[in-house]
């Protein structure tokens, strides 16, 4: 029987993958076939990162394994990724834009207008642009899957993280533009996760993880690896009739009634 959720041959780039949700994504890709390239702003923090996939998840060869240092919100690093991805790997039919920033909480009436210009920047219109490159590279002649990391913030508003939750909202909407726009050779989809446990969203769980788990029905914080799975069927053939599509992944917590934490 043809198992679906192989991705042996394919050639995947993930962004702002050097730690958490992404570096989960990039080791569950590689564990079921594809070869990845992984972005983060940090060149250090990325060879180390690339290292550890190498040694963990593709049994030591580092020829499925790409590393390119950049900022997300730069064209110059969007274009190298996707170019050395394609030079190396000679495909790119797997995009997965993870990175995302959050420098603002609170009072919206006191935010910052430049921060919050390069909040929608960051985690939409860098996605965007991702995926154009990706599409005029390769995905639109040859087709793939994209899935772009959202939040619960996007769905319920939270009072604490407003900026970024507006601009997850508008990812949402841009993952179904896409998903309507690029089909039926491309298929886009979003995850929208509420508080994993990760450096990232630390300040979320400030006050204990026992606590910020209580109101969650499954009665824990997310783990990377829970995102990282779900990110792995999306864009495999199990998912293949799946696009434009929002997927939950959140203990319960919206389930609720709740805002939730994130």
């Amino acid at each position: 029987m043809t198992d679906l959720t192989d991705l042996s041959g394919r050639a995947a780039l993930i962004t702002g993958a050097s730690r958490g949700i992404g570096f989960a994504i990039a080791g569950e890709l590689l564990s079921r076939g594809a070869s990845v390239t992984i972005t983060a702003r940090k060149p250090d923090e990325l060879a180390a990162a690339g290292e550890k996939l190498v040694a963990d998840f593709a049994g030591g060869d580092a020829s499925r394994v790409l590393t390119v240092a950049g900022n997300a919100g730069s064209a110059e690093a969007r274009e190298e990724a996707v170019t050395r991805t394609i030079e190396t790997f000679g495909s790119l039919g797997i995009l997965v834009n993870n990175t995302g920033i959050n420098p603002i909480y609170g009072f919206l009436m006191d935010a910052d207008l430049d921060a919050v210009r390069k909040i929608f920047d960051t985690n939409v219109v860098a996605a965007l642009a991702f995926v154009q490159l990706a599409y005029k590279a390769w995905m639109g002649e040859h087709g793939g899957a994209v899935v772009n990391l959202a939040s619960t913030a996007g769905l319920r508003s939270t009072g604490v993280i407003p900026v970024y939750g507006a601009s997850k909202a508008a990812l949402i909407r841009l993952t179904e533009e896409l998903a309507w726009q690029l089909g039926p050779g491309i298929r886009v989809n979003a995850v929208a996760p509420s508080v994993v446990k990760t450096k990232f969203a630390s300040m979320l769980y400030a006050e204990g993880e026992e606590k910020a788990s209580e109101p969650f029905p499954m009665k824990r914080l997310g783990e990377p690896a829970d995102v990282a799975s779900l990110v792995a069927f999306l864009v495999s053939d199990a998912a293949s009739w799946i696009t434009g599509e929002t997927v939950r992944i959140d203990g319960g917590i919206l389930a609720t009634g709740s805002r939730g934490p994130a």
